[in-house]
């Protein structure tokens, strides 16, 4: 059989039929025309201002991205929204991993809203320090709460920040007030140095325990509990009450060895359990009890402009930080210094001061 007769490929294409177009330009173009423009700072500020859920997502957004754009744009926002904050109780919850945090958070955040509380909860996720991702699950593990339209969740990935709280999650506080939320709860990773960061930033400092861990008989977490304006001994149900118990009479021993605050405050000791609701309604009324002792004295708003002035210089001190490592001339050197050190062919310390003098040089 001559090359001609033979038999086309059953994938063979027939002359003159050609395939429909995949993409409508027309369509596009439509799409392009009827699509949102991203929203002015004053819209923004207009729609937190009267809370706005999707305005509020949007500002907080703006002030996590590291975009310049982005961070001239939030400031704008931040700036509007100042005016209309702080009128909430700020409460820091900690916890090491598997104590109960975002169990406990929904049956508490759940409790207020009952109560007429409208309820924002800025979640911290523990960043991968290899892949740099966050699985970002809080919404997930607070499924009754994320439903419910007094409350707002917000998920934000930590990070290379130590422990996921710096200025980004302090600036997200101020937009969740002046959106209404009047009770503003944050969440931490976990024990570690990330608390005092927390510290700085809340009014009140609850700290979760489980019983049976030891940590009642541990110093090394004597930091931690002084910072503690509470200390909840969470999942006392079932067969747990009774450790529960025992737990609380230790932590209340070890307590009263701490110095006294300087406001004044007796740390409470309180079981609880997330699961039966157990113990959550006299967790609040020890936080009111808090409020009202230090309001009264006027500790509670002189810790505020204590905090205001901590942010402000830690705001310097990032500004710092990013200006000498995006500086043309430290950009030039800083790799070919790293190898130096890695080489020993100069110490970690004199490596850093002649970058810190050619920075200097050059401004």
């Amino acid at each position: 059989m001559s090359a001609s007769k033979k038999r086309s490929s059953s994938l063979h294409e027939k002359a003159g039929i050609s395939p429909p177009e995949i993409t409508n330009v027309s369509a596009i173009q439509q799409i392009k025309k009827n699509r949102r423009q991203q929203p002015s700072s004053k819209e923004l500020i207009d729609g937190i201002l009267t809370g706005n859920i999707t305005a509020l997502s949007r500002a907080i957004t703006l002030v996590e991205s590291t975009n310049p754009e982005h961070t001239a744009k939030a400031n704008e926002v931040i700036k509007g929204c100042l005016p209309h904050a702080n009128q909430s109780i700020r409460i820091g919850i900690t916890g090491v991993p598997g104590v109960g945090k975002s169990t406990f958070i929904e049956t508490f955040g759940s409790y207020l809203t009952q109560l007429g509380k409208k309820v924002a909860v800025l979640a911290v996720d523990p960043s991968s320090s290899i892949s740099h991702g966050s699985i970002l699950g809080d919404k997930t593990r607070m499924e009754e709460l994320v439903k419910d339209e007094n409350a707002f969740i917000r998920p934000s990935a930590s990070g290379d920040t130590l422990g996921g709280v710096a200025r980004k999650t302090r600036e997200s506080i101020i937009l969740c007030e002046a959106a209404g939320f009047d009770t503003i709860v944050i969440e931490t990773v976990g024990v570690g140095q990330s608390e005092t960061a927390v510290h700085s930033m809340v009014d009140f400092f609850l700290l979760l325990k489980i019983s049976g861990a030891g940590d009642e008989l541990q110093g090394i977490k004597r930091g931690i509990m002084e910072m503690a304006d509470a200390i909840v001994i969470n999942k006392a149900d079932g067969d747990n009450i009774k450790k529960a118990n025992q737990a609380k009479l230790e932590f209340n021993r070890a307590l009263h060895l701490f110095p006294p605050k300087k406001s004044n405050w007796q740390p409470k000791v309180t079981t609880c359990s997330a699961i039966t609701k157990e113990g959550i309604s006299e967790i609040w009324n020890t936080i009111s009890d808090y409020t009202e002792t230090t309001g009264s004295t006027g500790f509670f708003q002189e810790r505020r402009k204590e905090q205001n002035q901590f942010w402000m210089m830690e705001t310097i001190d990032e500004h710092l930080k990013s200006n000498f490592y995006n500086h043309p001339e430290i950009i030039g050197q800083l790799l070919q210094i790293k190898k130096a050190v890695q080489n020993d062919e100069i110490s970690p310390f004199a490596a850093a001061q002649f970058l810190l003098n050619e920075y200097k040089n050059s401004l």
